[in-house]
């Protein structure tokens, strides 16, 4: 059935009162089926980066929130969806310069921002716009006391918080753990979290962190210097915190200075692409945490990763899922703020949500507009001659 005629069977259907015919009109899976569709668009405004190094995990965001739409028919809560996709670029500047467009298309909501320093940047623009932001990637844990952004990923030092135990119980007691990081917002708010739940005064980790230049396009030497002072520190492990084009430098430039011993870090340092760019010696062992893994076996998952791997012949992110999230609270927002939503009246549906069946288990938004969710410990390892992140065990729920 064609999507006109079936907005219209629907629209039909709805008025007899034929409730099982017009669930029999879509699949189960669909989460449009059973609801009355409407002639009035929405339009929707996505943040991604499309240049840069950052430009992978922007792709990924994309990909999640089409696939949502390809699966409802190009529906948000019975509304066609317009969406409107622009380059967040690699800094603050031109991710506002994204944000200013989109707010003068009149979008009834905005998703997506990668980078930390964007996120900060617009947080006064889209408070003033009173237009919600459903942020999929991006959540410092300075961004606070926020009333129009609300984020399907997790707070920036959550990922150093669920690992901070794991790592305290594997590294011997008279040990040593060398922190390093980018000197940026996400990459203090990874030690901080790292730090804390593993105990900020255990001897450990006494060591000052490493703090490198932030770069989302690398050199082959970009970190050499800074490795090698990690390394004089000869640590029994290493916590890091990189993601992109810069985690597989530095995997590549750590395992180049001979380092051969355990690495943890948040899971963007494995994640998406990366594991493509990095030899099997290389990458092989590291322990991450993240909230996703892509073989997780829950029935949303399975349906999720099927239709991503079967569309992009890939296996699905942490990105693409929230990103996928994000269209999944679109829509049940959308569709509570009634037939005419407008900004001010989808901020208020959002709180009234509840529940979402994500691919990484269930989820709802906590008081500060983020999830509480399980946090995954994950292992990079061979799955034939590829190599691939696979989930070991569950750390914590966050939230």
């Amino acid at each position: 059935m064609s999507q006109i005629s079936r907005r219209k069977a629907l629209k039909l259907l709805a008025g007899l009162g034929a409730t099982g015919l017009v669930a029999a009109c879509g699949d189960d899976s669909d989460p449009g089926s059973g609801e009355q569709v409407s002639d009035n668009p929405v339009r929707i405004g996505l943040i991604a980066p499309q240049t840069g190094g950052y430009k992978p995990i922007g792709q990924e965001i994309i990909n999640g929130f089409q696939l949502y739409l390809e699966q409802n028919n190009n529906l948000l809560g019975g509304h066609p969806v317009d969406l409107l996709v622009r380059d967040e670029g690699e800094t603050a500047a031109s991710g506002k310069a994204a944000l200013d467009s989109l707010l003068k298309e009149n979008v009834v909501a905005l998703t997506g921002v990668v980078n930390s320093d964007v996120m900060l940047g617009i947080k006064e623009t889209v408070e003033e716009a009173r237009v919600p932001l459903i942020g999929s990637n991006a959540s410092p844990s300075t961004l606070q006391s926020v009333v129009y952004i609300w984020r399907t990923s997790y707070v920036n030092d959550e990922p150093g918080r669920a690992l901070g135990p794991y790592v305290a119980s594997r590294v011997p007691a008279n040990g040593k753990v060398g922190m390093i990081a980018p000197d940026y917002p996400g990459g203090a708010d990874a030690i901080d979290g790292f730090r804390r739940s593993f105990g900020i005064s255990d001897r450990r980790i006494a060591d000052p962190v490493i703090w490198t230049k932030f770069s989302t396009n690398p050199g082959r030497n970009t970190y050499a210097n800074d490795i090698d002072r990690l390394l004089d520190r000869d640590p029994d492990a290493i916590y890091c915190f990189f993601a992109g084009a810069s985690a597989v430098q530095f995997i590549k430039q750590l395992y180049a200075a001979g380092y051969r011993k355990q690495i943890y870090a948040p899971g963007f340092l494995t994640e998406g692409s990366v594991l493509n760019e990095l030899k099997p010696q290389e990458a092989e062992g590291i322990m991450t945490a993240l909230t996703y893994s892509a073989d997780l076996n829950n029935a949303a998952n399975r349906r999720f990763a099927s239709a991503y791997r079967k569309k992009h012949g890939a296996s699905p992110t942490t990105y693409a899922v929230a990103s996928y999230d994000a269209a999944q609270v679109l829509h049940k927002g959308i569709r509570i703020a009634g037939p005419n939503p407008t900004p001010q009246k989808l901020n208020l549906a959002l709180g009234k949500i509840g529940q979402i069946d994500s691919p990484r288990g269930p989820w709802q938004f906590n008081q500060p507009r983020t999830p509480q969710q399980k946090w995954y410990l994950r292992r990079v390892q061979r799955d034939g001659q590829v190599l691939s992140n696979v989930l070991i065990n569950e750390l914590a729920t966050l939230g």
